[in-house]
């Protein structure tokens, strides 16, 4: 455990009353009015206006429980089979002898990069009713071979684009099982299968709760997928609703519909994240010294179950890439792929759109701010709340740690309201306040994990050497985090680039993103010129992650 430095050597500064001020305090203050004024308050003002249940009725006309099924059926079904497509790929990559496994790793990884209407553009390529394997199919069978759009399609794309994140959490804990508790099973006369079947698996099981209640809330206020693959055959989830409700102008307080549909997205991530604490009280920890497993040798099967896992990896990532590559080199949807046909004209279109510049201008720039300005407050609710002693230190960490099990469409609703009354309404800083809402926690996170195995003795020594409380905090605690901050608000600003659930709903004219120009460009019917657009956000991403992988590879 870290120990808090509450020594105070020198006298803090004076008031005229003479009571002391002690700087640290101002601080806490501060954090606590920021954190306030920026998460509580949307939140709080979603739950005022929608608990009232004035617009109960009409929602049920509107098939609000039909809406509610379908996200409840969709995020929970895509969870699962997330989990579960997550677990073998752990299992396979970090317990086998499978061959290429650090860059089948890395390929598997990829949705993490690719925006996920993104993505649903590149299947729609593939799978849509004009899709390059359907039309193969039909011409061959006569009947296509199966339509991405509908509630299958939206549950499949749920699950591509969110198994990435569940395989970092069960990859993380399976390093964490000792490799001894095998061994000890296969001394015992258990088979290799069955040791990591009656032994690794079951001490899983808290990860993979965990894995799937941050999959199925995340999944649950998406909005590109359902939009762009759902409502094109009327499969309706709330998130789709809450836009319909906003963009039509068809029903009076259309702020108190949405904020009634948007404490219902709230109780239920509320009640999932309820359910995996419980559930948690029952966890088990295992103490002592992680040993390395053996790797599982594959045997006559190595070389199939390399085929099998090589062919998901790139039929789920790299496929659908060269088919959204396809589609935005055609001068048009159907047309036969072909090197006579190929073009750049979809590229430099899309590119010199002064939609896309705009959007590329607003997404940069609203994601450099948010990094920063999350980094910063980070980095400070992150050593105030370690490295002091306050009953409030609690208080304050759930405060930031709240939107994380609070779905990005609230947040969206929250700002959407709060920026009618605080002159932010159709600027693009109500949409960089939401960025700092849902992403804060992001950055205290990376902040907490080198504070939290750090010692206090260097705090100690700086107050004992005449430092006050803030001076000794600001050169230990913070500068020694500082590349943590830094990190952190990196990933802040790379999740807030590709975003559109908040985005979209808090647009206004001149402050559109890059996602949103890709939908507005697919919603339009301009299918070539998104694919084109698309295209660029995912090499983009894809390139990142080739840097990252070389970087790392070269340390």
């Amino acid at each position: 455990m870290t120990s808090s430095v509450d020594l105070d050597p020198r006298p803090a500064a004076r008031m005229p009353s003479g009571r002391r001020v002690d700087p640290v305090v101002g601080v806490r203050v501060a954090l606590w009015v920021f954190v306030v004024a920026v998460i509580v308050a949307p939140l709080a003002t979603v739950v005022s206006l929608g608990a009232s249940g004035r617009h109960i009725g009409q929602l049920v006309d509107d098939d609000i429980a039909g809406a509610a099924v379908n996200s409840i059926v969709s995020a929970g079904s895509s969870a699962l089979c997330a989990v579960a497509l997550a677990t073998a790929m752990a299992l396979l990559l970090d317990r086998t002898d499978l061959p290429g496994r650090g860059s089948l790793r890395l390929i598997l990884l990829s949705p993490l990069l690719i925006p996920p209407f993104v993505g649903a553009i590149a299947w729609t390529g593939l799978l849509g009713p004009s899709g390059m394997v359907n039309r193969w199919w039909t011409d061959r069978f006569g009947d296509p071979l199966w339509n991405i759009y509908g509630g299958d399609g939206v549950v499949f794309l749920l699950t591509v684009h969110s198994y990435p994140m569940a395989y970092l959490i069960v990859s993380t804990a399976l390093r964490k099982i000792p490799g001894d508790l095998e061994q000890v099973a296969r001394i015992g006369g258990a088979s290799p299968w069955q040791a990591m079947r009656t032994v690794t698996i079951p001490l899983l099981r808290p990860a993979l709760l965990a894995a799937f209640t941050l999959t199925a809330v995340g999944n649950l206020a998406d909005f590109g997928i359902p939009a762009l693959i759902g409502l094109p055959e009327r499969y309706t989830t709330l998130s789709t609703m809450v836009y319909r409700y906003i963009q039509s102008g068809t029903v009076d307080r259309p702020l108190e519909v949405v904020s009634t549909i948007g404490v219902a997205l709230l109780v239920l991530a509320v009640l999932a994240v309820v359910a995996d604490r419980r559930l948690s009280r029952r966890r088990r920890q295992l103490d002592g010294p992680v040993t390395a497993p053996q790797p599982l040798g594959l045997g006559r099967a190595r070389v199939p179950a390399g085929l099998a896992a090589w062919g998901v990896g790139l039929a789920l990532t790299i496929v659908p890439i060269l088919a959204l590559a396809a589609q935005a080199l055609l001068p048009a949807p159907g047309v036969p792929l072909s090197w006579e046909n190929l073009t750049l004209d979809n590229l430099v279109a899309a590119v010199a759109a002064p939609g896309t510049l705009v959007g590329v201008q607003n997404s940069l720039m609203l994601a450099v701010g948010a990094g920063g300005v999350c980094a910063v407050v980070g980095l400070a609710v992150g050593v105030i709340t370690t490295r002091t002693r306050s009953r409030d230190n609690t208080g304050l960490d759930l405060a930031v740690m709240m939107p994380q099990a609070v779905p990005g469409l609230v947040i969206a609703v929250g700002w959407l309201i709060l920026g009618r009354y605080t002159g932010l309404f159709d600027t693009p800083w109500v949409i960089l306040c939401a960025y700092v809402t849902a992403f804060l926690a992001i950055v205290v996170q990376a902040v907490r994990a080198p504070l939290s195995t750090a010692s206090g003795s260097l705090e100690e020594a700086a107050r004992t050497s005449g430092a006050s409380r803030l001076r000794a905090l600001r050169d230990v605690p913070w500068a020694m985090t500082v590349p943590a901050a830094v990190t952190g608000g990196v990933l802040v600003a790379v999740t807030a680039v590709r975003e559109l659930t908040m985005s979209v709903l808090l647009v206004a004219p001149g402050t559109q993103t890059l996602g949103v120009s890709i939908f507005n460009l697919q919603q339009a019917g301009d299918y070539n010129a998104a694919s084109a657009l698309s295209l660029l956000v995912a090499l983009v991403g894809i390139a990142g992650l080739g840097v990252a992988s070389g970087s790392r590879a070269s340390r």
